[in-house]
């Protein structure tokens, strides 16, 4: 009955004098304020992810048609990832092995039921087919930059990127086929489910089979195999990330706040390129919504800026308002310091603490530049800009800052004695 009155008045309302006279001087239409304006539309192409169902007007709320699961989602990475998806209206399916905790921050970033937690394990071949017996898109960003007694280097960045990569199955569809053309075929690239459309693997800049750490090794592996089980598949790889969870900056501050002083490996002149976390998620997210270009491509994303490791220190310094202090430590030095844990990883019967600043396998990756190849894949063909660092990128260390955030140890230099009472 209420349905009723409603669509009786609106009728009404469409065919008064008054609002016909109006719409005669300002003509109004539902195309303009309705989801087929192309503004309130989806972006989301149709070639690369397929023959999708669409509906509403893109965000949040809408459903996208993507069902992407997200390995590695409660990592570093992994939210800014899975917080792009879910605000197109996507539906992300998140792995996890931890504790019931591990993925609650997640949960927020999607409308109702959107964010779907599934227990698996990466050992167990069936956990694996169940997460991806419901995705149509495979997301890959598990890695770790130091072993565990249970985990090498090897098992985490080589084997289970090969595992996921050979369940995984691609569809593609010809451009021409339109996205409500009802008899397209299927040209499935299958061996078992074929529902996988797009699979994307995250690497690192700077993996190679020649490479002195065994981490950059099993990078270098990994995109090998996936791209031989799966030539369609997209491979990412990004330099050192930098944000409010990372893993460099956020280490540096809290070792110099603990002993007041910095170690530079060699003499601190190693050059990276390091990149906002956020652009990365950024070039994900468009390497999925384009039209099949990214498909079986291999893209080197760095920062507009090329720092040198002592450069990307002051920075920090600059930030944190301390004064800079460091001791530089030669490699073989540095390698002497982090030798122990390795040595005694699997011969003690108890697990050993994470490495900080000296892990070894992070210090032999410092023995030679990280940066983007000349003709490589960029941001430019995936149509981002990158922030640069200088700024809101590295606002979050200011939460190191001594006595809060508008004051240091190094304010005191800059504001006129007269000032204090």
């Amino acid at each position: 009955m209420q349905a009723l009155s409603r669509r009786l008045a609106r009728e009404s309302f469409n065919h008064s004098p008054a609002i016909s006279s109006l719409k005669s001087i300002y003509p109004l239409s539902d195309h303009y304020y309705g989801a087929d304006h192309p503004r309130m539309g989806s972006t989301l192409a149709t070639k690369g992810v397929g023959h999708l169902i669409r509906k509403g007007t893109g965000g949040r709320s809408s459903v996208s048609g993507i069902v992407a699961a997200v390995y590695g989602a409660t990592g570093f990475l992994g939210r800014y990832v899975v917080q792009q998806l879910a605000k197109m209206g996507s539906q992300v399916l998140v792995p996890f092995r931890g504790s019931e905790d591990s993925h609650r921050h997640l949960k927020l970033m999607g409308d109702l039921g959107q964010i779907v937690p599934m227990k698996y394990n990466p050992r167990d071949e069936n956990s694996i087919k169940a997460v991806m017996a419901k995705a149509n898109v495979v997301i890959n960003l598990i890695g770790r930059e130091y072993e565990t007694r249970n985990f090498s280097f090897e098992e985490v960045n080589h084997h289970m990127a090969e595992q996921l990569a050979m369940r995984s199955y691609v569809l593609t569809i010809s451009a021409s086929v339109s996205l409500n053309d009802k008899t397209c075929g299927k040209p499935w690239i299958s061996k078992e489910h074929g529902g996988i459309m797009r699979f994307i693997q995250v690497s690192c800049l700077g993996a190679s089979p020649s490479s002195p750490s065994r981490l950059l090794k099993a990078k270098a592996a990994a995109e090998e195999a996936v791209l031989r089980e799966l030539p369609e598949a997209t491979i990412i790889k990004p330099s050192v990330m930098i944000g409010t969870e990372d893993r460099i900056l956020n280490r540096w501050a809290q070792f110099v706040k603990k002993y007041g002083f910095l170690p530079l490996f060699g003499d601190g002149s190693t050059k990276f390129q390091p990149v906002y976390v956020i652009d990365v998620a950024a070039a994900i997210m468009a390497a999925l919504k384009d039209d099949g270009t990214s498909m079986g491509k291999v893209y080197e994303l760095g920062g507009p800026e090329i720092f040198t490791m002592h450069e990307l220190a002051e920075l920090m310094f600059d930030t944190i308002r301390e004064w800079p202090r460091y001791v530089k430590v030669p490699f073989p030095i540095a390698k002497a310091l982090a030798s122990p844990r390795e040595i005694l990883l699997n011969k003690v019967p108890f697990p050993l603490p994470t490495p900080d600043i000296f892990n070894l396998d992070m210090i032999k990756a410092l023995t030679s530049d990280t940066v983007v190849s000349e003709n490589a894949l960029t941001f430019d063909d995936l149509g981002i800009v990158p922030h640069k660092l200088k700024g809101y990128p590295v606002e979050f260390l200011i939460s190191y800052r001594k006595g809060g955030p508008q004051f240091g140890s190094t304010i005191s230099e800059r504001v006129d004695p007269e000032a204090f009472p």
